[in-house]
């Protein structure tokens, strides 16, 4: 079951890289489907929705201001999964 969930990431935009005050954020939340190829993004602030066939396609896209950096981080993959009691018996 596992093994088909899809990927989750973060795209962190970063000012200021190499520099000892650079400062990070995270700007968009984001999966991708192998059985797809697919990979879905939206932005922290709700109005960026995209649909691109890679996360680093993404990663370009949240790297295109001047001055900013942008880089991709993957979530630890669920290693078991578990289901909510309350939502079973709804």
């Amino acid at each position: 079951m596992l093994d088909t969930a899809p990927r989750l990431f973060a795209i962190v935009q970063v000012c200021g890289e190499g520099l000892a005050d650079a400062d990070g954020w995270v700007a968009a939340w984001g999966f991708t489907d192998a059985a797809t190829g697919s990979t879905h993004v939206t932005g922290v602030d709700g109005r960026t929705r995209l649909t691109l066939t890679s996360p680093e396609r993404a990663v370009h896209h949240f790297s295109r201001q001047p001055g900013i950096t942008a880089r991709l981080v993957w979530l630890a993959q669920p290693t078991t999964a578990a289901t909510d009691r309350a939502a079973q018996a709804a």
